[in-house]
């Protein structure tokens, strides 16, 4: 087999080319969230309903990813990644030309799904074709596209918005996606170490099953849906808060709030030195303990003391996702790729119920109700973590659970 490594052209193209692909991955599925306060006064709907313009993406998407993982098999790591992106963008440019707000919704689910051909297949495809010792910083530079283009898709756009219509503000995200496909396009090699397999549903279906009968997976799943749900209801209903009185923010100021999700660059890095200093079970709990923390801290009326305690919120999120996704790889004995696509399914599925719960709650119980939903779900996360290191406790021989 012929891996690619690291220092040669190869190597720089592909990283090129996937965090180009991450970037524009990520930036066309949150470039809705700080527009969710203009859904709402533009289209006189409530906040709930807006929040559907990102939780049908994130549930289609997570559909999706079922799907388009097992294709990658038959028909090609490099084709399916191509198509997503490319059909991805097109239909980015296409939604500002939305009629209404439910046409809006169809091209944003469609969108979801177009999106999903990239997270489920990443990965693979790294895993595949560059050389073992240099995967991680492969992986590391993917991981980064993501979070720039999250971080990217959420900040312009808020920021255009003040000067320009939302729609021109998609329009240009958009465009950048296209271009950012192209160049993942021509530069991506084509797979050298893939073999087409064919579709057997017996096959899918039968290790499916044998992931969700394992306890500690299953709690592992929970733990996704439960993270991303918690990030999501906290940042899709703060910009109204801010908004309002006695704040009283634009919505250019209120956008750079995003850039809190930097956080997670550093604090997924941190989690790693950690975990082989305290275990992951310490480091879990701890990330656990700065998400209710911080999401607690936020019901202060101090504009301060909310944006620190949404950083501590950050940090605690993504150190945790982290630490569960890596944690499921090394829990699944076999098909580790399905058991990925598993937590990531019941992840993105976390979006979608927490964005859209905790705007049914927002009318009744205003920023107080997004925050006990959030404390719901990580109370919640606490004990499927109890269940989990119980689990593995059952797995491991005595004289290794301080490693747990």
């Amino acid at each position: 087999m012929g891996f690619i490594q690291k220092g040669t052209a190869v190597y720089r193209k592909t990283n090129f080319s996937f965090f180009a692909a991450g970037f524009n991955t990520f930036a066309i599925l949150y470039c809705m969230q700080p527009l969710l306060p203009h859904f709402t006064e533009e289209y006189h709907i409530t906040p709930a309903q807006a929040s559907l313009a990102l939780s049908l993406s994130t549930i289609s998407l997570a559909i999706g990813m079922l799907i388009f993982g097992s294709l990658s098999e038959a028909w090609g790591r490099k084709p399916v990644m191509v198509i997503s992106m490319i059909a991805a963008s097109v239909i980015c440019i296409l939604t500002p030309f939305s009629p209404n707000f439910h046409w809006l919704l169809i091209l944003r689910t469609i969108e979801g799904i177009s999106l999903a051909g990239l997270p489920s297949i990443a990965m693979a495809y790294l895993g595949e074709e560059i050389e073992p010792k240099s995967l991680g910083s492969a992986m590391g530079l993917y991981i980064c596209g993501n979070a720039v283009g999250a971080t990217f898709g959420r900040v312009i756009v808020g920021l255009l918005t003040e000067f320009m219509s939302w729609q021109w503000a998609v329009l240009i995200v958009g465009i950048i996606s296209f271009i950012a496909s192209v160049i993942f396009w021509r530069n991506l090699p084509n797979s050298k170490n893939f073999t087409s397999r064919p579709l057997k549903l017996s096959t899918l279906t039968g290790s499916l099953f044998h992931h969700l009968k394992d306890p500690g997976l299953l709690c592992l799943f929970g733990l996704g849906f439960l993270l991303l749900g918690s990030n999501v209801a906290l940042f899709n209903y703060i910009g109204y808060v801010l908004v309002a009185p006695p704040f009283s923010l634009s919505q250019s100021t209120v956008s750079w709030i995003f850039l809190l999700l930097i956080i997670g660059m550093f604090s997924s890095a941190i989690s790693g030195r950690m975990i082989g200093k305290y275990g992951r079970r310490q480091t879990l709990i701890f990330g656990l303990f700065l998400l209710c923390f911080g999401a607690f801290l936020t019901i202060n009326g101090h504009l301060v003391v909310k944006l620190v305690g949404l950083g501590f919120s950050v940090y605690g999120f993504f150190s945790c996702h982290s630490i569960a996704s890596s944690w499921v790889g090394k829990r699944a004995a076999i098909n580790k790729a399905q058991a990925s696509s598993l937590y990531l399914f019941l992840y993105y599925t976390g979006s979608s119920v927490g964005g859209t719960v905790g705007g049914v709650l927002w009318p009744y119980f205003g920023w107080e109700g997004v925050v006990g939903l959030v404390l719901c779900f990580v109370l919640g996360a606490f004990l499927l973590t109890y269940f989990l290191i119980k689990a593995e406790q059952k797995a491991v021989p005595k004289s290794h659970e301080a490693h747990i």
